[in-house]
């Protein structure tokens, strides 16, 4: 049996393991671990129903092969090389697929994310770009049918935004936007340029996997509650009352503000929530820093600091440096039409993860 067919079958043991356990009602009573291999079912599914296919190719071209070499009928011998010369072709192609799906799922891919935006240099320049690349990211999640909630936002000197922050939830949300995270720089002539200069600015994008209360335990007693009248655009009501709420985790100076609900309590939960993960976001960082130390990964490599993206407005392209990936279609990417993009880095990801041989064991 091949290496790949072995890795197959021993996953589909499991998956005929865990069919099992869901239907034990101990397991059902158990709500925390009937959930936890629900998911993990539905996960297996796609990687076994997969393997059903292959098998079925592997077995066909193996009872082709002994019909060529111990049939006497030339005509049936014949009916097998037909058979012989269509599955094997289909079969370098599975292999590949089947490479792809035996790497192993980072477990944070299926959070929900919250997703920081900050203007960096180029002034105000920089704050309407941090408003473009929002409604960019706003128009995508609208077409893969996710939900999203401003968190906090912060505008700009004369329009745009110094910082925003959002939440995103839906399905393998973290999964196909971590690699969003970065500095992404955009050449362009700004409104307020005469001389029709092209000026260049940059603003960095953090997506952060959402903290859930298992993963990451925050202990109250280091956390610092200010609350304060709400500023800026969002009708009379914001001031009258301090709605807004800023908390501060004092052993690590962590400070995050809310004030875009009209609730103390709602914005209390939210910035709550956004405190969990960015405390939660450290640690995941250090350990991306470590796994990006073992590999040198091209892709994700923790550091929010490098130049990931360029947005050319006169020339109408985009190119992402770590893949060195060109695109030409500026106005339809500013629009949300940024899969394709998204889809070449996570192959990107998958080749480099192949070539060190990481498939599960």
């Amino acid at each position: 049996m091949s290496d790949i067919l072995q890795k197959l079958e021993a996953i589909n043991i499991r998956f005929e393991e865990v069919g099992q356990q869901i239907v034990d009602p101990d397991i059902i009573a158990d709500m925390d671990r009937y959930v936890k291999l629900n998911k993990e079912y539905k996960d297996l599914e796609e990687v076994v129903a997969a393997y059903h296919k292959y098998k079925n190719v592997v077995e066909n071209i193996a009872s082709a092969k002994e019909i060529l070499s111990n049939e006497p009928d030339p005509e049936m011998k014949e009916m097998a090389q037909m058979e012989l010369d269509e599955l094997l072709p289909k079969k370098e192609e599975m292999d590949e697929e089947m490479k792809v799906l035996l790497i192993p799922k980072d477990p944070a891919d299926d959070k929900n994310v919250i997703i920081e935006l900050r203007a960096g240099t180029g002034g105000d320049e920089a704050c309407i770009f941090v408003e473009d690349i929002f409604r960019m990211y706003s128009m995508y999640f609208k077409d893969r049918k996710w939900k999203m909630e401003v968190v906090n936002t912060n505008e700009g000197g004369t329009s745009g935004y110094r910082e925003m922050q959002f939440e995103v939830a839906g399905e393998g949300v973290y999964g196909t936007l971590k690699f969003e995270s970065g500095v992404h720089r955009v050449q362009r002539v700004p409104e307020t340029e005469s001389q029709g200069r092209v000026h260049t600015s940059a603003i960095t994008v953090a997506v952060m996997p959402e903290a859930e209360e298992v993963d990451f335990t925050l202990n109250m007693a280091d956390v610092k509650k200010d609350t304060y009248r709400a500023s800026g655009a969002g009708g009379q009501h914001v001031n009258k009352t301090e709605s807004a709420v800023r908390l501060t985790h004092i052993p690590t100076n962590t400070v995050v503000e809310c004030q875009d609900g009209r609730s103390q309590h709602k914005n209390y939960e939210k910035a709550l929530g956004v405190l969990r993960t960015r405390l939660y976001q450290a640690e995941f960082e250090k350990l991306e820093l470590e796994r990006a130390a073992h590999r040198k990964s091209l892709v994700s490599t923790g550091d929010r600091s490098a130049k990931i993206r360029t947005y050319n407005y006169p020339q109408g392209r985009i190119t992402d440096h770590r893949i060195n990936k060109t695109m030409y279609n500026l106005s339809n990417f500013m629009n949300g039409d940024i899969q394709e993009m998204i889809d070449s880095l996570k192959m990107a990801e998958n080749a480099e993860k192949m070539k060190e041989g990481n498939t599960a064991g």
